[in-house]
């Protein structure tokens, strides 16, 4: 790494929701094939990420999500040697719950479907996992790991819109 080379990482966020002893998972198309998620993406320009989990969630199961905790800071590096791609990711994950789906609601551009999935039946498919904080983030859950959500803290600044409460 030069001098001028400075690591960035990609942050993301995820919901992890549970019900029932199953959690809702996203079943999406990336480079590597067909593979589950937990609902997630990356915070945008000027987002909180309770903002940023709660339109994540929405775009990408077509459901309301309402954080009650967060389960804390993942971190994961992903290496795609075709590609000469490295890329690290800081996942921020929040558990909550949903709603029902919004009828007509389309989902996210790449997601195929949502799915409901025991820890059990999501531990012996691991190979289809977008991520290995797939499992770790249920796990966690699973284990009953619950912060505030005051734990992630967010600077307003220059009038940034950051959610208060």
């Amino acid at each position: 790494m030069t001098a001028t080379a400075r690591f960035r990482p990609s942050v993301t966020v995820a919901a992890v929701i549970a019900r029932e002893d199953h959690y809702l998972l996203v079943e999406e198309e990336t480079p590597e094939g067909l593979m589950l998620n937990n609902p997630a993406g990356h915070l945008e320009q000027g987002e909180s990420p309770l903002e940023a989990v709660v339109r994540e969630a929405l775009e990408e199961t077509a459901r309301t999500f309402v954080p009650e905790a967060f389960l804390g800071v993942y971190l994961a590096r992903f290496v795609r040697p075709q590609r000469s791609e490295d890329v690290t990711y800081v996942r921020l994950a929040f558990s909550g719950t949903v709603g029902e789906a919004i009828a007509g609601r389309a989902l996210d551009a790449g997601i195929r479907r949502t799915l409901w999935m025991s820890v059990a039946e999501l531990a012996a498919c691991t190979d289809r996992h977008r991520s290995p904080l797939v499992l770790q983030c249920v796990r966690d859950h699973a284990a009953g790991r619950r912060l505030p959500l005051d734990t992630v803290f967010g600077h307003a600044s220059l009038g940034s819109p950051w959610i208060k409460g």
